[in-house]
């Protein structure tokens, strides 16, 4: 399973600024990436999606942060989101990605779609437009069931039909449709790896029969996401319960039991920042820094979490303090 070049375990990854003009912090993104790509069996890392804050990015730093990324990446794969409202913008960026170095990209659904909808013909041709124009390799990025922009299975089969798309981010968020799908999708296109995007109860949607993971948790605590994917798929159950453990502390100082958002990613990173494993906190407009009660809970929280424990017991805490905490 973990041989297929698109299964495994992808890492959503942050991007640090400088605190003062809000500039990307490249001797910070570099460390980072390091990291991430040091860490045995992570696949590949996920740059410009929601965790990386894209919209607060302009188009050009996007690529500037592929560039970066790609530099010191090594082995691991780096791939780029593309978040754009039409064909003509979508192949632009996808042409600016690959120039930049991108192994492939992540496709978004236009964001208009969450307010107007759109026609399966629209969505379908939506990526046949950017695959036919570019052909650069597609992981489709699934939203939630409750959004106008989701893919139905129907329109999930099509895609796969694509020789471009490689992967399918499964982020229905809705287990019963979940567990059908993965088995359709599978029958259909057995090439072409499910990944869970549900970092908020990976361990279930693990299980209903996907194939890896690409999740904003993986550019957190990386260790511990291929820890537990490893151990859930291999059929290590005992070891994933436990991981798992750990995964649900952290997520409720992150997620607060919510969904993956712009104000958890800034947690997120206040987390990493408080483990000394990110060297900033700086989030670019229009969020705005937490307050110190939110910190403190942050603070708590990890405290609470066994992450410290997690990490002891297999002798990676002073591993990774080296590695990230010299940065800055």
């Amino acid at each position: 399973m973990f041989e297929h070049p698109w299964s495994g375990v992808f890492a959503a990854t942050l991007c640090p600024f400088e605190p003062h003009f809000y500039d990307i912090d490249a001797e910070a993104l570099q460390a980072y990436t390091r990291y991430l790509a040091s860490v045995p069996n992570l696949k590949g890392l996920v740059c410009n999606g929601h965790t990386g804050e894209v919209m607060g990015l302009r188009p050009e730093e996007r690529a500037e942060v592929v560039r970066l990324m790609k530099e010191v990446a090594g082995d691991c794969k780096v791939i780029s989101g593309i978040c754009c409202e039409g064909s003509f913008e979508a192949i632009d960026h996808t042409e600016a990605a690959r120039e930049a170095g991108a192994d492939a990209i992540l496709l978004m659904p236009a964001h208009h779609w969450l307010r107007f909808g759109r026609t399966s013909t629209t969505a379908v041709g939506y990526f046949e437009d950017v695959a036919v124009a570019t052909g650069v390799p597609i992981i489709v990025h699934q939203y939630p069931q409750w959004t106008k922009a989701t893919y139905t299975l129907e329109e999930m089969l099509a895609l796969t039909d694509i020789d471009e798309v490689v992967a399918i981010k499964m982020g229905t968020r809705d287990m019963a449709r979940l567990g059908h799908e993965h088995r359709v999708l599978k029958e259909h296109a057995p090439d072409v790896p499910l990944l869970s995007c549900h970092d908020e109860y990976l361990l279930a949607s693990l299980l209903a029969g996907a194939d890896g993971a690409l999740v904003g948790f993986a550019g957190f605590v990386p260790e511990l996401i291929v820890d537990l994917v490893h151990a859930a798929l291999s059929g290590d159950y005992e070891r994933a319960y436990a991981t798992q453990e750990v995964v649900y502390r952290l997520n409720k100082a992150v997620y607060r039991f919510g969904e993956p958002s712009s104000d958890a990613h800034q947690r997120m990173k206040m987390a990493m920042h408080l483990q000394g494993r990110f060297p900033s906190t700086t989030v670019r407009p229009p969020l705005r820094p937490l307050d110190e009660a939110d910190i403190q809970r942050i603070r708590d929280d990890l405290a609470e979490s066994g992450f410290d424990a997690w990490y002891g017991a297999r002798g990676l805490l002073q591993e990774v303090e080296a590695s990230v905490l010299a940065v800055g």
